[in-house]
């Protein structure tokens, strides 16, 4: 227990497209924002001196100015840029941090010291993300599938521990499914045009006229970042995982759905809202989207959901595979699909053993399935029993900072 007191913590949930932190017992986080940074000065992530300029979060990104590009920061970056985390934690406070299922000891051992020395906190404690969404379940053991924006992760969890050597990943995220929709969209003819890039003119009562503004100083980063966070919101409207793989005759002549752009123009989106989402299923899709050659290797290589399942399953002991079938949990922005769960758990039926009993569980609040992450921590740092848990200052003082693996297993 650190310094025989209590220690009161802040949680902090560094995803790949959004970071939430907020306070040990509440139920959602105070702060949420973007994994991304915009900076008008020349910026190297990788430099922890430098001193430029950051504008971080939807409201300040929403407003553009000349010359700013925008930067997908990653998990360890986001640690090292003070700038961006100041604000969030003070040094009285422990901080309970989730890292990614996958992380090596060496990226533990240097986020421990970056904490502890950058941030003067007085507790550390590194949770996988894996373990905290099957604690906010209330399930020791289970079989997480992690929707990120940058990848989607399935890991095996079992008595509050990941099994490692069955970790299964994939590129596939919710960041690449908003990049097909946005491309597949485009060689139909769609230009989503950015908020800032436009007008709208009352020219008479309840009408309006759309005026273009020509911003010739807006870097091609904003450009997208702004058509990104549109196309986005598109996928999540209207797309919906199909109920069986997706084939391009069934669907040819599926009803439209309409969608109203920022501008007043009002699209009709068909089969795109079932194509899209069947990439988590069939990666190869991504090969018939026109202008997404970049990642037709990737995707070729990755495997679709069902399959690392089964695949990260298979690698666990053989007493534990009947229960993870039976408590697959479903975690991430991605997994808050429409359908998703009940085309998972369909895949799964025919892929698994006969005598599994397969289940996938979801909370029914979209909301709880974004932040489980974040809720499971928040759940975990306010028992009064975790309070002996804590890596301490002292400790790392007095141990170093390979002692972080033994606090923080």
């Amino acid at each position: 227990m650190y310094g025989g007191d209590e220690v009161s913590a802040i949680v902090i949930d560094l995803g790949s497209h959004t970071c939430k932190a907020g306070y040990a017992g509440e139920d959602a986080p105070k702060a949420v924002f973007p994994s991304v940074v915009g900076s008008t000065d020349q910026m190297d992530v990788d430099d922890t001196t430098s001193k430029c300029k950051l504008y971080v979060g939807s409201q300040a990104l929403g407003f553009r100015r000349d010359h700013m590009e925008v930067f997908s920061i990653r998990w360890y970056h986001l640690l090292r840029m003070g700038s961006l985390l100041t604000g969030i934690w003070l040094t009285a406070y422990g901080i309970m941090l989730s890292e990614p299922s996958s992380n090596s000891q060496q990226q533990r051992e240097r986020t421990a010291e970056l904490i502890f020395e950058k941030y003067n906190v007085p507790a550390l404690f590194l949770a996988k993300n894996a373990v905290l969404t099957s604690f906010a379940s209330g399930r020791a053991t289970s079989l997480v599938v992690d929707g990120g924006g940058g990848s989607t992760t399935i890991a095996p969890v079992h008595d509050g521990y990941v099994l490692q050597k069955a970790v299964a990943s994939s590129p596939i995220g919710g960041e690449l499914l908003t990049d097909c929709l946005l491309k597949s969209l485009e060689s139909k003819g769609v230009m989503i045009k950015p908020r800032y890039s436009f007008k709208r003119k009352e020219i008479q009562l309840g009408v309006f006229q759309t005026v273009d503004l020509d911003f010739p100083s807006t870097p091609e980063s904003y450009r997208l970042y702004s058509q990104r966070v549109i196309a986005s919101d598109i996928k999540e409207c209207v797309c919906r995982a199909p109920d069986t793989p997706y084939d391009e005759s069934s669907y040819s002549n599926i009803p439209m759905t309409p969608y109203e752009l920022p501008d007043g123009q009002t699209i009709e989106i068909g089969a795109d809202r079932f194509k899209i989402p069947d990439i988590l299923f069939n990666p190869s899709l991504v090969q018939t989207i026109p202008g997404m050659d970049n990642f037709v290797e990737i995707a070729s290589s990755a495997r679709g959901l069902p399959q690392m399942a089964v695949e990260s399953i298979n690698k666990c002991d053989v007493d534990i595979r009947r229960e993870l079938f039976s408590s697959i949990l479903l975690a991430g922005g991605t997994a808050s699909m429409q359908q998703l769960k009940e085309r998972l758990e369909k895949d799964l039926l025919e892929e698994s053993p006969q005598a599994a009993r397969v289940k996938v569980l979801a909370s029914g609040n979209a909301t709880e399935r974004r932040f489980s992450v974040w809720i499971g921590g928040s759940i975990l740092a306010s028992l009064g029993s975790f309070q002996q848990t804590w890596f301490s200052k002292s400790e790392y003082e007095e141990h170093g900072v390979s002692y972080v693996q033994r606090k923080c297993p």
